[in-house]
Parts: structure tokens; C-alpha cells; sequence
């Protein structure tokens, strides 16, 4: 074939695709403006990886509103809990390694633990089915409470304040979402391999995956492109509210990364990179109960397993600080979608999942359904 007909052929065949391409970016675009303007979100950044590969990657809005920075792919905002997923992963490694076991009861790692914690496993604290109360919870942090947030803690303290605080329920009878399995799991780290969790990560995850982006927060260290965090107070845009720097640097969701490095962070969970696929796939099915029943959150191992209609999708929120995140892995389709952005109070995941929709119709259809 002659190759200017060649040439005619394949633009014939690139050109519905572009047009599709534009056409989804251009309904992202709308969408996205909409919600910035009715929800009164400063900005917010959109992440659409297929195979783990970026095929959209866009900042709307403004990163910090006091200087006019605009948002963009490499704007760099807080994780809160998606940050849950990077210890769980770091607690698998070491499982792998047989450096601990998931049915580890916890007086192992802590011999100064109330009784009542024998009973409790390292799997139940990664399943949220442990039963021990939240310590950022209201009536936790409340004024004259345990925990004040404001207070820099050692980790060693921190674990001693958790001690004390009583249990929702028995441990494998019931869910409840509770930070306090993962800052424990931190410490858990720290005690196996005498590293903070922070520098494992970094170590095992961050640095190999070329995550150049991604550490823990630190608000003293000089960070480019960093989002600032905002709430609404009774309708006017404030500054995030302030904890204390020991407190921003738990194992329960305390990083900093962009869209760009949660790519590379997507990519590596196709494969076994970082995990044997039978260990992956524990982190992907809901953890069962002492019952032998699923756990009412249909959560795995930092991760929650549900489904859009047919489509398979494995995610998880963070919240905190002034920040909202998301990330919806749609595991049959080899989509995922990450929306991360400065207002604390917005529900990340109907975004999410919405923009995923506009990208693949066949997910909005069956969302509708």
C-alpha cells in the first residue's frame, strides 16, 4: 500500500479516538467547574490512569487562594486516609517476610497492653474489626479529653493514651472505621523493623516506585507546590485548623503526594512489584468476622471492596486537615480515577465516581442502574 494511503488510513483511525478523548475532557472540564463553584472548593486535582498509565491529568482551581497559585498536576495535597493503603502494604511486606503474622495477637508488639487486647490480632486492626475506639474522635479530643490535638506526642506516648481508651465491641464481632488500628500498626513497624513507618515507606515503596513526590507531612520542611488546606466556617473560606506536628506524621493517613505519583503507585498494583498477588488479593476482599460473616463496611485491607453495577471497584476517601481525597481503582476495567483537593467537608467520592462516568460511559450507565 502506497504510503500517503497509509498515512489517510490512520488518521481516519486516530481521529474518532481523539474526538472521543476531547469529548470526556470537555464533560470532565464542565463538571469539575460546576463543583468547584457550588461546593466552594478552591481547587482540585483529577487523575484518570488506565493499565496504570496517565491518560488524563488535570488542576483546576487555585492551590492557595491567599497567592493566587492555580492548581496542577503536580500540585502536592494532604492524603489523609488513602494513606492507610501504604502501611497496610508495608504491614503485608513484612507478613511476606515472615518478619509477623496477621493472626499476631497484639501483647506481642505491645507488653504493656490491657488484657483485653490479647484477644486482638494485627488482622483485626487492619480490617477495622478490633473493636478499640477511635482517638480522633469527638469525645476523645474534646476539651479535657486524652487526646488534645494540639499537643506533640511521642509514639510511645500515644500508644500509652490508647491503651486506656475503652472498646466499641469484642474484638472480630463487629466494624467500625477506627484510626487507632493504624497508628498502632505504625508502631507495630517500628517495633519489627526499628524503622518509623515514615522512613520504610520511603525505603520500600516511595523511593522504588520513583514516588518523588510522596513522603510524610511536615509543615516545617520547604515543599514545592504544596496545596494549602481551607474549610468553610459558616459559609466564608478559613484556613485549615492546626494539630500539632507529632500528630501529622501517624501511620493512619498522614502523606503528602500529587496525581502524578499515585500513577506510578497504581501501576505497581497490577503486578507484584511490591506484593505477591495472593497477598494483594487479601488487601482486596472483605475481611470476614468471627461469625464467618463479611464485615458490615465491606472493607478489606485499607481498602473498601464494592461495586458500581457490574464493575468491580476497590477505593478509599481521606479527610483531614483541610483536604478531601479519592481513589476509585475499577479493577475489571483497569480504570482509576483520584480527585484530590483543598476544602475539608466536600464528599470526595460522588466526584469520583462521577468522572469516572464521564470518561466511561459504561460506568455511568450501570451507576444509573
Amino acid at each position: 500500500m502506497h504510503r500517503s494511503i497509509v498515512f489517510t488510513v490512520a488518521l481516519f483511525a486516530i481521529a474518532p479516538l481523539a474526538r472521543a478523548q476531547t469529548s470526556s475532557s470537555d464533560r470532565i472540564d464542565r463538571y469539575v467547574a460546576k463543583e468547584l463553584g457550588d461546593q466552594h472548593i478552591p481547587g482540585l486535582a483529577v487523575g484518570i490512569y488506565r493499565d496504570g498509565k496517565i491518560v488524563f491529568a488535570k488542576g483546576y482551581g487555585l492551590a492557595n487562594v491567599e497567592l493566587g497559585v492555580a492548581v496542577t498536576p503536580s500540585t502536592i495535597f494532604q492524603s489523609g486516609s488513602i494513606g492507610k493503603q501504604f502501611t497496610a502494604t508495608a504491614i503485608m511486606m513484612l507478613v511476606e517476610e515472615g518478619k509477623l503474622g496477621l493472626d499476631d495477637s497484639l501483647p506481642k508488639y505491645f507488653p504493656d497492653a490491657p488484657e483485653s487486647w490479647r484477644a486482638i490480632t494485627i488482622r483485626e486492626l487492619l480490617s477495622h474489626t478490633s473493636g478499640l475506639a477511635d482517638y480522633t474522635s469527638d469525645s476523645v479530643t474534646k476539651a479535657g479529653g486524652p487526646i488534645n490535638l494540639r499537643a506533640d506526642y511521642t509514639e510511645a506516648q500515644l500508644v500509652k493514651i490508647i491503651e486506656t481508651l475503652p472498646s466499641d465491641f469484642a474484638p472480630g464481632e463487629g466494624w467500625e472505621y477506627s484510626n487507632t488500628n493504624f497508628v498502632l500498626l505504625g508502631a507495630i513497624i517500628r517495633h519489627v523493623t526499628g524503622q518509623f513507618y515514615g522512613d520504610f515507606l520511603q525505603a520500600r515503596i516511595f523511593g522504588p516506585l520513583g514516588m518523588v513526590s510522596t513522603r510524610v507531612i511536615s509543615e516545617a520542611d520547604i515543599i514545592p507546590n504544596r496545596a494549602a488546606g481551607y474549610q468553610l466556617v459558616n459559609g466564608q473560606l478559613k484556613n485549615q485548623d492546626w494539630v500539632s506536628p507529632s500528630l501529622n506524621t501517624t501511620a493512619d493517613g498522614a502523606l503528602y503526594f500529587n496525581v502524578l505519583d499515585l500513577a506510578k503507585w497504581d501501576a505497581a498494583l497490577y503486578g507484584e512489584r511490591l506484593l505477591k498477588k495472593s497477598s494483594l488479593d487479601q488487601m482486596w476482599t472483605i475481611a470476614k468476622l468471627k461469625n464467618g460473616k463479611p464485615n458490615s463496611g465491606h472493607y478489606g485491607f485499607a481498602w473498601f471492596v464494592d461495586s458500581v453495577g457490574t464493575h468491580r471497584v476497590i477505593e478509599h476517601s481521606g479527610s483531614w486537615q483541610g483536604f478531601e481525597a479519592y481513589i476509585a481503582r475499577y479493577v475489571d476495567d483497569h480504570l482509576t480515577v483520584v480527585t484530590l483537593m483543598n476544602l475539608g467537608g466536600v464528599d470526595p467520592k460522588p466526584i469520583a465516581h462521577a468522572i469516572a462516568g464521564l470518561y466511561s460511559p459504561a460506568l455511568a450507565h450501570e451507576a444509573a442502574r
